[in-house]
């Protein structure tokens, strides 16, 4: 069913048959013109056309399943991907809105009943807290009765809101998540929205509604352009738990609404979409810090079987390849491909029997030739068993060069795998790490944290404490989160012994960093490292100065955020890694120094050696990575290195962000000679 789309492969597959005919005329041949010399013969013959037979039958079905699972593997890294990273950062929003409906200054005003002369101060709150995360087109802040106190978007202007949503937000404990339609959203078809009920600050009664509209539609752009095949030949959707299509990268192609089939097994079957055969990936959410994601939703991609197998990936990928390499790694087919080492001892088996006939051939013919009665058949079985030579040598050959072929296509696959992984590791990590520069922003914003260092007091210390409590709750992802006055001493603190933090200070530089940002838009992020708040292992500790409530130029303390690095940095190389035991990955700075590692041997802090140049070559890379064959630490391996280049605004400033680079190598075999 995909061979008519594999012009390659068809071309020798003609081949193939070709030979096939040639050997049938040669036992013809045998037959007719020297059946007394040839009769011992002809069974081997007959033999050695059928084994023929079988490896070209062999051959063809190995070069198209592994061009199916080339498509069908790279179609489902880009998948889980795709719905892998957009589930990440859906998780942060349920912590966004958990956090912020305890801001106290928003719960005062809605408690006021939004009164006029402090609705233009609510509102620059929440352009504070939007200008932070660029995620959000809009902040909503609604009473019990659906009325509208303030909201961030002027150019949707709404007072009143019916949604049911609000009903069920105010009953609910925790974060409400909703996508549909929403009379919130006005101009938009639909919106994700998390909403979260907000309590009076004096009696916890209920009082209103925040409201954080995700910019959906910018977001599901972003990770189409990054992750769909970029030369356009596969369409990236989003699917609901009924395969109807939410967004899709190319609209006019798979409209939003349309029901598609799904292939989340992965078989290598074709599927009919609108009259056309389509190869199909399907991955579903497999959850983030006990977050399901939306529930049923998944990414697929399809591509058309016409489209699937075009363009020259293997030779293009290969072609720098040194031939000792290539041997070296051809020496391990066993190990990665074993239908492709079989392939290959079956040929060996085969021209060796090739041989065998052609010498006992020569002997029958002098035999023959010794008795005087061959009347001209020996010279006719020379013929024939030159035929038989030449043949066997033209088969061979062809078989070679199709093996080499079908090991092209597998290797091709894997680099190809290893440069869509590698890339994908190190955008992930750009995001998780967008996530922090913002949260140390966003909380120092907190009215009760200002409120606390600006008048501090045994109270407003214990307040400080419950803040970061709360928040620390939410995010999972902080080992902990502690508060520090102006001159650098802790006064709360969250996680393992907290207790033991207070009263310490704070390094005199990062300090002096921290009281020296501009404005609440900076962040001073620490080079990752060993840190004493994370138990002297490494780790990213972010930071954002707390501001006075009533003068901004007035820093009053910061706040320090230290990320979970440990387990969340291995969280992520695990995902690009899968469960393969022949994958090893690593962050690395640009000189090599280990961040983290998926090999238990590749240690924080060490250096991950690698060929000269190579980290380089992929930070300067135009598509920010490279991929290459070479030895690594006695084996064979494919390395491939990508570079961050950042999430939206992230590392949009140079100097604030460490550069990162995911490498990824995948051994085929110990170093042979």
């Amino acid at each position: 069913m995909f061979l008519p789309h594999m012009p390659d492969v068809a071309r020798c597959e003609l081949s193939l048959r070709e030979l096939n005919q040639m050997w049938r005329l040669i036992e013809s041949s045998a037959q007719m013109n020297c059946p007394a010399e040839a009769r011992l013969l002809l069974p081997a013959m007959m033999a050695t056309r059928t084994g023929f037979a079988h490896l070209e039958q062999a051959l063809v079905t190995n070069l198209v399943q592994e061009k199916v699972r080339h498509v069908l593997a790279e179609l489902g890294t880009q998948a889980r991907y795709a719905i892998d990273i957009l589930v990440r950062n859906l998780f942060e929003r349920t912590a966004d809105v958990g956090f912020l409906a305890t801001d106290a200054d928003l719960c005062r005003f809605v408690a006021d009943g939004g009164p006029a002369e402090a609705r233009d101060a609510a509102r620059q709150r929440l352009h504070d807290y939007r200008d932070k995360y660029t995620v959000y087109d809009e902040i909503v802040l609604l009473d019990r009765d659906g009325r509208v106190l303030v909201q961030a978007d002027p150019a949707s202007p709404i007072t009143h809101s019916n949604d049911p949503l609000l009903a069920r937000t105010l009953a609910a404990d925790g974060y409400v998540e909703t996508f549909r339609a929403t009379d919130l959203r006005p101009g938009a078809s639909r919106a994700l929205v998390y909403s979260h009920r907000l309590r009076h600050p004096d009696s916890g009664v209920p009082i209103g509604v925040l409201c954080l509209c995700f910019h959906f539609e910018q977001e599901m752009a972003a990770i189409f352009g990054a992750y769909r095949d970029p030369a356009r030949r596969a369409n990236m959707l989003l699917l609901d738990a009924n395969d109807q299509v939410i967004s899709s990268a190319d609209p006019l192609w798979i409209p939003a609404g349309v029901r598609v089939p799904t292939n989340a097994d992965g078989a290598p079957r074709p599927l009919l979409f609108g009259g056309r055969e389509y190869l199909v990936r399907t991955c579903g959410a497999t959850g983030y810090q006990g977050y399901p994601g939306p529930p049923g939703w998944k990414t697929q991609l399809m591509i058309p079987v016409e489209l699937a197998f075009r363009g020259g990936g293997a030779g293009t990928a290969l072609a720098d390849v040194e031939p000792a390499l290539m041997q070296g790694l051809l020496s391990h087919a066993q190990a990665f491909s074993p239908s492709l080492h079989e392939l290959m001892s079956a040929v060996t088996r085969t021209t060796r029997t090739i041989g065998r006939i052609v010498w006992n051939g020569k002997v029958s013919g002098a035999a023959h030739g010794d008795s005087g009665d061959g009347h001209g058949g020996v010279n006719k079985l020379n013929t024939v068993l030159d035929q038989i030579t030449d043949t066997g040598a033209r088969s061979d050959a062809l078989f070679s060069h199709s093996i080499q072929d079908l090991y092209q296509t597998v290797l091709a696959a894997s680099i190809s795998d290893a440069a869509l992984t590698a890339q994908l590791l190190v955008d992930l990590l750009d995001r998780n790490l967008y996530e922090r520069a913002n949260d140390c922003r966003w909380w120092a914003l907190s009215a009760q944290l200002r409120h606390g260092l600006a008048l501090p007091s045994a109270e407003q210390t214990a307040a400080i404490g419950r803040v970061l409590a709360h928040i620390n709750s939410l995010y999972t992802v902080y080992a902990r989160l502690y508060v520090y006055d102006r001159g650098g001493r802790i006064l709360a603190a969250t996680g393992a012994d907290a207790d033991t933090l207070i009263g310490q200070h704070i390094d005199a530089d990062t300090l002096a960093r921290v009281t020296a940002l501009r404005d609440a838009q900076a962040h001073h992020a620490e080079p990752f490292g060993p840190s004493a708040w994370y138990g002297g292992a490494a780790t990213y500790v972010y930071h954002a100065a707390i501001r006075h409530p009533e003068h901004d130029a007035s820093v009053v303390g910061g706040i320090g955020i230290v990320f979970d690095a440990g387990p969340e940095l291995l969280n992520m190389l695990h995902s690009g890694v899968a469960g393969r035991a022949h994958l090893r990955a690593y962050f690395v700075t640009p000189h090599g120094q280990i961040l983290a590692s998926s090999d238990p041997a590749g240690t924080p802090g060490a250096t991950l050696v690698l060929a000269p140049g190579l980290l380089a070559q992929a930070a300067e890379a135009p598509g920010g990575g490279v991929a290459r064959i070479l030895r690594h630490d006695g084996q064979y391996v494919i390395a491939a290195c990508a570079s961050a280049r950042g999430y939206r605004e992230f590392r949009a400033t140079d100097g604030v962000e460490q550069p990162v680079l995911a490498v990824l190598l995948h051994a085929f075999g110990p170093l042979r000679a």
